[in-house]
């Protein structure tokens, strides 16, 4: 059983950055991909940024190209997500999870709270 933990999450004024973190936990935590993913009040869940895990090759939703970088730090079992320029529509609650077979994601961590103030 794979437990993720985001940390970072907080308020910020618009054009401020944020450093968000997920921590994986578990006996043995291995997984192809790792992704951010957010969502705010009232809106379906998307898809922020990606990351596999091996090769360190990202991917990213067009709105935030540019403003936004996932990492990891494989001797951690961490991904990251710096978030700069951020825009009072970035406000959203920020979830981190795990592709761990190449197919979907199948764990989730319990979010963090991003609030961006205009």
């Amino acid at each position: 059983q794979v437990q993720l933990v985001e940390s970072g999450g907080g308020s910020v004024q618009a054009g401020g950055s944020l450093r968000l973190s997920c921590a994986a936990s578990g006996r043995t935590f291995s997984a192809y991909a790792m992704g951010w993913f957010r969502q705010a009040p009232g809106k379906e869940r998307e898809s922020v940024a990606r990351i596999i895990w091996s090769s360190g090759r990202t991917y990213y939703a067009d709105s935030m190209k540019g403003r936004f970088t996932i990492s990891r730090d494989n001797a951690k079992n961490t991904v990251y997500l710096q978030m700069n320029s951020l825009k009072p529509e970035d406000t959203a609650v920020y979830y981190c999870a795990a592709d761990r077979r190449g197919g979907t994601y199948d764990s989730w961590g319990q979010g963090t709270q991003v609030t961006v103030s205009s």
